[in-house]
């Protein structure tokens, strides 16, 4: 099996001794593949060459074990969060696969952690909404009443500025008004009944019956009884 993206660990290991069919020494390279499956491993020849040799100088051979496996790190498993269920959420830690390490970090064990569902932010949302929504309505009602105070307020201001316009002093006429002639004759009337009363008290009767009224000349010397 060959890991794709992880590359074979080689060892070559070689001898100068100089025999009769191996006029260079020998040779062997052992190729370690990573296999997390294996422990420890199993060892296995090329198929050209079953001997493991093809020339009986260079011997090949694959081993295929964990030990040839990196160390584990977080970039080999990745993480799995659950959905918010009755306000508990999983944190859920799986290795990724193909799984091409061993050892070094250990697989973090399942978290269970308090969360907030939808229908807690649903309701929160209601809520927030429908306190703006009264307060917004207050203001608004207070506002508004306060502008009818003001607008009540101005409008007795202006009444009160017109009546105090229209107050104008009456213009002098040398016209007679209609109803004056009647009014004189009515104060005439008055003076000359007043006047009559007081001639009355003033009049001497003589003993022939007789009322004797002082008369006054035009030059107002001499008065004379009739």
């Amino acid at each position: 099996m060959e890991n794709v993206g992880l590359s074979d660990v080689i060892f070559f290991f070689r001898s100068s001794d100089v025999t009769q069919t191996c006029n260079n020494g020998r040779a062997t390279a052992i190729r370690i593949r990573c296999d997390p499956l294996k422990s420890p491993g199993s060892l296995s020849v090329p198929n050209k060459c079953p001997e493991g040799t093809c020339d009986g100088c260079t011997f090949h051979f694959l081993w295929e074990t964990v030990e040839g496996c990196p160390l584990c790190s977080t970039n080999d498993f990745h993480v799995i969060i659950s959905a918010c269920v009755g306000g508990i959420q999983r944190t859920t830690y799986v290795w990724r696969e193909p799984k091409l390490c061993a050892g070094g970090m250990p697989l973090p064990e399942q978290k269970v952690s308090i969360c907030k569902t939808m229908d807690f932010w649903l309701k929160v949302g209601i809520s927030a909404g429908t306190c703006a929504a009264v307060l917004l309505t207050v203001l608004t009602c207070y506002f508004w009443k306060k502008n009818q105070k003001l607008e009540y307020k101005y409008s007795k201001l202006v009444m009160n500025s017109s009546a105090k316009d229209s107050e104008l002093p009456a213009a002098d006429s040398c016209a007679i008004m209609e109803g004056e002639d009647a009014e004189d004759d009515l104060i005439f009337t008055s003076k000359n009944s007043l006047f009559g009363k007081i001639r009355a008290f003033t009049t001497k009767r003589t003993s022939d019956g007789f009322d004797s009224v002082p008369l006054k000349t035009s030059s107002g010397t001499t008065d004379m009884d009739l």
